[in-house]
C-alpha cells in the first residue's frame, strides 16, 4: 500500500477505528528484543504521513523508545454494521484494518492546537466524571513519522 497515495483513506480508517474501539494498538520492542503492545486512545494522524499521541499513560512505550524507535500501529474498523454488511456481501467495501509503520520522535510539550484536537475528539464525554480523569491534564505528546503502511488481508473478503 502506498502510504502517500492512500494517506487520506488510511486516516479515515483510523478515525473509524477510534469511533468503534476508542484506541489503537502500538507495538514496540523493548531492550530485551521482546515485543510489547500498548493500547493508546490519543493517537492523531496529521495530513503529511505523521502523527502524535499524548503520552500520559503509556509506561513501557517511552522506555522502549529509548532502545528502539521503530513501531507498528494497528487500526481496526470494528463497527458491527460494517462487519455484518461485509459478511453478508462476502467482501469488504473498504479495508477492515491497516498497520502503520514508523519511528517515534522525542517527547515534547503539547501545543494548544493539539490539545484542541484532543478536546474535540473527547467532546461527547466531557460532562462525564471519567473524562477529566482520563483526558484532563494531557500535557505531553510524542511525534511519529510514518514510513509505510500495510493493509490486513483476509482472504477472499479483501481480494479486490
Amino acid at each position: 500500500m502506498d502510504i502517500i497515495k492512500n494517506w487520506l483513506e488510511i486516516r479515515k480508517l483510523f478515525n473509524k477505528s477510534f469511533r468503534t474501539n476508542f484506541h489503537v494498538a502500538i507495538a514496540s520492542v523493548n531492550n530485551e528484543n521482546l515485543p510489547d503492545v500498548t493500547p493508546v486512545g490519543s493517537l492523531f494522524l496529521n495530513r503529511d504521513q505523521s502523527g502524535f499521541y499524548f503520552e500520559k499513560y503509556p509506561e513501557t512505550l517511552p522506555d522502549n523508545a529509548e532502545y528502539n524507535k521503530n513501531i507498528c500501529i494497528l487500526g481496526v474498523n470494528s463497527n458491527i454494521w460494517f462487519w455484518l454488511r461485509s459478511l453478508l456481501k462476502g467482501r469488504f467495501k473498504t479495508y477492515p484494518a491497516v498497520k502503520l509503520y514508523g519511528k517515534l520522535g522525542e517527547r515534547r510539550q503539547a501545543t494548544d492546537k493539539e490539545i484542541t484536537r484532543l478536546n474535540k475528539r473527547m467532546k461527547a464525554s466531557r460532562r462525564l466524571k471519567g473524562n477529566s480523569y482520563l483526558w484532563g491534564n494531557m500535557l505531553y505528546v510524542r511525534d511519529i513519522t510514518f514510513t509505510h503502511a500495510r493493509i490486513t488481508k483476509l482472504g477472499k473478503m479483501t481480494e479486490h
